[in-house]
């Protein structure tokens, strides 16, 4: 019998090209893999209803981080408290179960004490003085002594609501102030001032306020003009006093847990959408407030203009001593002399 002698040197060719083919989907599939662990999906929950600067801003960021990352950074936003109030929201972000939140210093004085600084009143002179603080040296400073303290990381800060004085009486001049009982925060720097300037400071329940002035419990309360004319209270206290004694400040908060699972190139896209999403934010809710303030006047509430120099000075000497027994000397003075 004659044997066909085959060559077997295509069949070699053959095996070591189907190697190199598989070799080089399995690097193929390996380095899509990687590019899909790489991709991050970040949970952002917030307190605020979609007309408000808080899911505006978070929209903002939302937009921005996909940009900046090109798509590798994405964004659930979850508003209206459906993860819970801001301080739960906040506990949730310590143990690394939600990402992102914008949160009230207020609520997280038990974890922080420096987040108390902005409860001091009258610590602005006026708005670009609030922007210099927030967007500075100094903000940054108070931002990291806030994560050092929480293990929660500020981003940035929102805010831009102008507190004034909401009143069921004539505010003519400071001693209408006197044995106004105005339902405020229970802060000791907020309690200190207000009856430093003859005014009874009263602890009440948020969702009590209304009935409160309608039964005389109280006869006004210190908040802004959108959340005035949102929970209606011109109706039984029409008399606003332009006061100004505070700029709200709200942190935008990151989880150090998810920080620590960004790389670097992600830490720098997240600031950065974190800083033009504050400042748009901030936008957002001066202009908010300013439109309020409108509304109010055109449902039937009278605008007083008070005497914000003389009240300055009235609870700078009383508050100084707390400041100090608070341990926010430091801060305070940073923030009175950032310029």
């Amino acid at each position: 019998m004659t044997r066909q002698w085959i060559d077997p040197t295509p069949l070699t060719q053959h095996h070591a090209g189907a190697r190199r083919l598989i070799g080089t989907a399995v690097m193929a599939a390996s380095l899509g893999l990687a590019g899909a662990a790489q991709a991050v999906e970040l949970r952002f929950g917030h307190g605020g209803t979609e007309d408000t600067a808080y899911h505006l801003g978070a929209q903002h960021f939302q937009e921005l981080i996909a940009e900046k990352s090109d798509g590798g950074i994405s964004v659930e936003i979850l508003g209206n408290s459906v993860l819970g109030h801001e301080t739960e929201m906040f506990e949730q972000q310590m143990a690394g179960a939600l990402d992102i939140s914008i949160i009230n210093p207020g609520l997280i004085t038990d974890f922080s004490p420096t987040a108390n600084v902005f409860s001091i009143p009258f610590l602005y002179r006026d708005e670009d003085h609030w922007r210099t603080v927030l967007d500075g040296e100094v903000g940054r400073e108070i931002a990291d002594q806030i994560t050092a303290e929480t293990d929660v990381r500020v981003l940035a800060f929102y805010g831009g609501g102008k507190r004034q004085i909401v009143s069921s009486q004539p505010l003519e001049s400071l001693d209408d102030l006197e044995g106004l009982k105005i339902r405020t925060n229970p802060t000791r720097p907020l309690i200190t001032a207000w009856e430093a300037l003859g005014a009874d400071p009263t602890v009440m329940e948020w969702s009590e306020i209304y009935t409160g002035l309608q039964l005389g419990a109280i006869d006004g309360l210190l908040n802004e003009a959108e959340w005035i004319h949102r929970m209606r209270f011109h109706e039984v206290a029409p008399h606003i006093g332009l006061s100004e004694h505070d700029i709200t400040v709200r942190l935008l908060t990151l989880s150090e847990a998810t920080w620590e699972r960004l790389d670097e190139t992600q830490r720098e896209q997240v600031m950065e959408a974190a800083a033009e999403s504050a400042s748009y934010a901030r936008d957002v809710q001066l202009e908010q407030d300013a439109e309020a303030l409108d509304l109010l006047v055109e449902e039937g509430a009278t605008l007083h203009e008070m005497d914000r120099e003389t009240m300055m000075e009235t609870v700078e000497g009383p508050l100084e001593g707390v400041i100090a027994d608070m341990g926010l000397t430091e801060y305070h003075q940073m923030i009175v002399n950032a310029e």
